[in-house]
Formats: structure tokens, C-alpha cells, sequence
């Protein structure tokens, strides 16, 4: 049985039979940063494991799953290889909430969106779309955050200075600013809910934030179900390497936070002493369709959002209208000489 995400269930594509997942069931944990070495280990469902020579991903797949190529790159250089049965088990999950045939539409929608590109591609594409989870960890924290800086407050004088009026030097006054600087301090707490690491190594943290991102709030309690028929990659980022990172994001934060309780007009030397406590953390997966289509013999890779269906990809460009609009604008540039003229 694969699961099918349009419907929420288990389903056997040879006999129909079909079984729920239940979504309500269980707590999602969030685990103090001491404990990454005391939790469930592995997906808990039977995997192979496939590794990419070309861009390092490591993909978990489900059963008897095969694959000849990687999901993210498309390079043939895969590589089997033995399941990581060390990794640490996902504590929460956000289900893939559409299946391929919303995924197509989604990209057939964002192509017809395009500019410059060839007319015919909006009928001649033919997709192949796999759904796969990709790793994510995300930490809570409670900051304490003790701040000094120099408050600069604005005020003005009048100055007379020489200017030249007309090749004859004569004196004006006029407003001059100053800053009159002085010592200010304070501090605040903050709370941090889910701040979220990309540990990824199939996918650019960069292209994922153009996909604009995930609503953790719609994470169920993780089931190994949800990977029947799937891939699920393994993270690459550990959970220490996840932490350090999460904390140069608050760290970051603290100071503009700080920075903005400063008084007066401008600052300087601002300094921010941080107690970061009860650090807590879970391992997540989230949904993402990857997709590749083929079009005048030559393949381009889509990412679709498995939540949002937000699309980010390739697509080719149309020489002829990219000539049309050049000399669109060749033309239009000339007029406007010619008119000033």
C-alpha cells in the first residue's frame, strides 16, 4: 500500500482496498537540546537507501522503491548504499497535502504565466513528478538579552559660513546638525517558537525560501505511513550543526531587537550580552513535489511547494520573442531620441 495524499489514506492500486491515517493521533514532542542522543532512531518503516555521487543527497526510499536517477539533480550517478539506521527519527511530519495531478497543474499554470517563453510548451510538455520530504530541524528558546550602546540625539545650530553668490563671496548662515551622544542601556526577554533549519543538501536553502517557506503550525505527529510509496531524504545538517545555526539566526535577531529599543535618533557601539535557556528541539519532515519535464529534447527541473503548491523551476526561452522585444526597445529608445530632438 502507497499513501495517497489527495485522499488522506493508505491505498493498494491492485485490489482498491484503502486504510486511514489518522492525523489527530499522538503528541508532536519538542526535546530538550541534551537529549539528541536519547531518542528513536530511523524512519521506522523498511528503506533503502540511495546516494548521489553528483550533489552528495541521501534518499530514503520506502520497500521495494527503486530509482535510476537523483530527484534533485537528475544526475544517473546513484548509488546504493546501506539505510542510516543511526539517523534520528522525524518527531512531526507535515503531510504532502496534494497529489501529482494538482502538482501538474501547478506548474502548468506558472508556465502559462511566463514571459518570452515558447507558446507551444504549454501543450507539449510531459511531466514526471515525484513527492519526496525533505529533512528539517527546528528549535524553541527562551533569550534574556542585557544591551549598552551611545544614544546620539539630533539637535541644530546656526553657522555662518562664506558662499559664492554670483562670483561675489558673501556669508549665510544656516542649520547645521549635531549629535550630542549619551550612555543608554536596558534589556528585554524574548521567546523563539520554531525557528527552522534547512538540513538539505539535495535542495539550496536559497531556492527554498523563493518557495516561500512552510507553515509549521500544520505539523501531525510523525507516522511512518506517510513515506509509503515515498522518498524521504536524510538530513545532512546534524542537530548540533542545526543549533548553531538557529542560534546565529537569534543572536542576529537579539541585536536588532536591542538595536531598535535604543533611544534618540541614532546609536553607536551597541553591545548585546545574550543567556539563551530551555532549548528545545524536533526533527521534521516537509513536503515537496520535484518534477521534470521534457521539451525540444531537453530536460527542466521544477520544485513545487507540497503545502502551498508555490512554483519555483526552469523553463526555456523563445529566441524569436526575445529578438521581438529587443527591437521593441531598440525602436522605442529611438522615438524618444528623435522626439527630444
Amino acid at each position: 500500500m502507497t499513501w495517497d495524499p489527495d485522499r488522506d489514506v493508505l491505498a493498494c492500486e491492485h485490489c482498491q482496498t484503502t486504510l486511514q491515517v489518522p492525523r489527530a493521533e499522538g503528541l508532536i514532542v519538542e526535546r530538550p537540546l541534551e537529549e539528541g542522543l536519547a531518542v528513536a532512531r530511523g524512519l521506522g518503516v523498511q528503506t533503502r537507501s540511495m546516494r548521489c555521487a553528483r550533489c552528495g543527497a541521501t534518499i530514503q526510499l520506502s520497500g521495494s522503491t527503486t530509482s535510476t536517477d537523483c530527484v534533485f539533480c537528475g544526475s544517473s550517478q546513484v548509488l546504493d548504499q546501506t539505510a542510516n539506521r543511526m539517523a534520528l527519527r522525524p518527531e512531526s511530519i507535515v503531510p504532502l497535502e496534494f497529489g501529482r495531478d494538482k502538482a501538474e497543474a501547478a506548474v502548468r499554470k506558472w508556465l502559462a504565466g511566463l514571459w518570452l517563453r515558447p507558446n507551444a510548451l504549454k501543450q507539449s510538455a510531459r511531466f514526471q513528478a515525484q513527492g519526496v520530504y525533505l529533512p528539517y530541524w527546528t528549535y524553541d528558546a527562551r533569550v534574556h538579552s542585557d544591551w549598552s550602546a551611545d544614544a546620539g540625539h539630533y539637535y541644530y545650530v546656526t553657522e555662518v559660513v562664506p558662499v559664492m553668490v554670483n562670483g561675489k563671496l558673501q556669508m549665510q548662515s544656516r542649520q547645521v546638525r549635531k549629535i550630542r551622544w549619551v550612555p543608554a542601556w536596558g534589556k528585554r526577554d524574548d521567546v523563539y517558537d520554531d525557528v527552522i533549519v534547512h538540513a538539505s543538501k539535495g535542495v539550496a536553502e536559497e531556492l527554498i525560501a523563493r518557495l516561500g517557506g512552510f507553515d509549521t503550525k500544520a505539523l501531525v505527529p510523525y507516522r511512518p505511513e506517510y513515506l509509503a510509496g515515498w522518498r524521504a531524504e536524510e538530513y545532512e545538517r546534524d542537530l548540533e550543526a542545526g543549533w548553531q545555526h538557529a542560534k546565529e539566526h537569534i543572536v542576529r535577531t537579539q541585536s536588532s531587537r536591542c538595536g531598535a529599543d535604543v533611544p534618540g535618533d541614532t546609536q553607536r557601539n551597541l553591545k548585546v550580552d545574550n543567556t539563551i535557556e530551555d532549548v528545545r528541539w524536533k526533527h521534521i519532515l516537509l513536503p515537496l513535489w520535484v518534477m521534470t519535464y521534457r521539451h525540444a529534447g531537453r530536460d527542466f527541473r521544477v520544485l513545487i511547494n507540497g503545502q502551498s503548491a508555490r512554483v519555483q523551476g526552469q523553463a526555456p526561452l523563445s529566441r524569436p520573442k526575445v529578438v521581438l522585444l529587443v527591437l521593441a526597445i531598440l525602436t522605442l529608445v529611438g522615438l524618444i531620441v528623435a522626439f527630444a530632438k
